[in-house]
């Protein structure tokens, strides 16, 4: 089947929260949603379902909960019981049951800076308190602080939220770093929160290895956090899951949303299915689209913008642009001036730093591009 990722679908005006947020006149390369229609078989078993007319309570079909074990036993060899799934609407929630889970008021929770807004704002939102390490750049490629976790780790740090691969900066964790952070965390007694929702988008040849099957006798500290929602451009459907192998942690990290979360929609579990059993040619397709994106962007860059730092993007659709050789007084606010919408990286962390998002058609990208050489030049 031919996926035409250059087909342009028109997204204003449907209250997309990427494209009618900011104006007419910017291009949105900011929040991490896709522009692409998400792929047939999903839309056929929507269109499917919708057509049923009666949208009622839904339990989580096993045929759902086989078609994630089978997705992460064929793409990643990790062979996982169903019983250790538990249902999410998003990732971001999971972040958040997890500092009332596994800390108390004023204990500490540890991260890597840059990282995805929410895991910034999560512990503070629960009234626990956000230690943050930053990233190592080394010759050209980010590394993982790990001399800078074990000093950062205190009597009362309880739980490592931990981002792989890396958003935004775009890294794959190889096998030993990751064996690292789980290490560091069985050495401290902390429990692992692995957010691996960019984990279908890897970019190069590289392998995605989850936390849980790199240290798999450490099941006892280990919560991973996926969803279909990156991968298939499927945010709106509100699905997601964890996958705890533990019981006893599986128990505690359940009892803070107990009468508070929702149990998955009617079309998020249809969506989802459909996604892991019959997506698999369209997202081949997307990552070629991707790696196209990818490559124009880092070589646009490297000729256009020589004060602007990138480094390298393995994997997601995710840019992470350093422009702190611009001295700009505000990068975003410069950047939406010149009518295009990028994220500040004041909100990872870094306001040195700018956050593009490519999955987009070439055709925006390119034009998107081209305005923000009145800034990034």
């Amino acid at each position: 089947m031919d996926y035409s990722f250059d087909h342009p679908i028109e997204r204003r005006g449907t209250a997309s929260y990427k494209w009618d947020l900011r104006g007419s006149d910017v291009l949105p390369l900011w929040v991490a949603d896709m522009d692409f229609a998400s792929p047939p078989q999903v839309v056929e078993a929507l269109e499917s379902r919708a057509a049923h007319c009666v949208y009622g309570y839904s339990l989580v079909p096993d045929s759902l909960v086989e078609a994630i074990v089978g997705h992460l036993d064929r793409r990643y060899g990790w062979r996982i019981d169903g019983d250790w799934l538990v249902w999410l609407p998003s990732v971001v929630p999971g972040l958040n049951l997890a500092c009332d889970a596994f800390c108390r008021p004023g204990e500490a929770v540890l991260t890597i800076t840059p990282v995805y807004p929410p895991f910034l704002e999560a512990p503070p939102q629960r009234d626990r308190r956000l230690v943050t390490v930053p990233a190592e750049e080394r010759d050209g490629r980010w590394q993982l602080p790990l001399d800078g976790l074990e000093a950062a780790v205190t009597p009362d740090t309880r739980l490592f939220l931990f981002c792989h691969p890396h958003n935004p900066l775009g890294r794959v964790w190889r096998r030993d770093e990751v064996a690292a952070v789980v290490d560091l965390c069985r050495r401290h007694d902390l429990v692992l929160v692995s957010d691996e929702i960019h984990c279908d988008l890897i970019l190069d040849t590289l392998e995605h290895v989850p936390s849980g099957l790199a240290c798999p006798d450490a099941a006892d500290r280990i919560v991973t956090l996926m969803s279909p929602s990156k991968t298939f451009n499927l945010p709106g459907l509100n699905f997601a899951f964890a996958v705890v192998a533990d019981p006893a942690l599986r128990r505690r990290f359940l009892a803070p949303g107990e009468g508070l979360l929702p149990f998955p929609g009617c079309f998020a579990v249809t969506g989802a299915e459909a996604a892991y059993r019959e997506g698999g040619a369209w997202h081949e397709a997307l990552l070629a689209y991707l790696r196209g994106n990818r490559d124009a962007l880092e070589a646009f860059v490297a000729a256009e913008f020589p004060r602007v730092h990138l480094t390298h993007v393995e994997a997601t659709y995710l840019a992470w642009l350093g422009v702190e050789e611009l001295e700009l007084d505000d990068p975003a606010g410069a950047c939406r001036a010149a009518g295009v919408e990028l994220s500040d990286g004041a909100a990872f962390g870094d306001p040195a730093f700018l956050r593009l998002n490519f999955g987009c058609r070439r055709a925006t990208l390119d034009e998107a591009l081209r305005r923000l050489t009145t800034v990034l030049r």
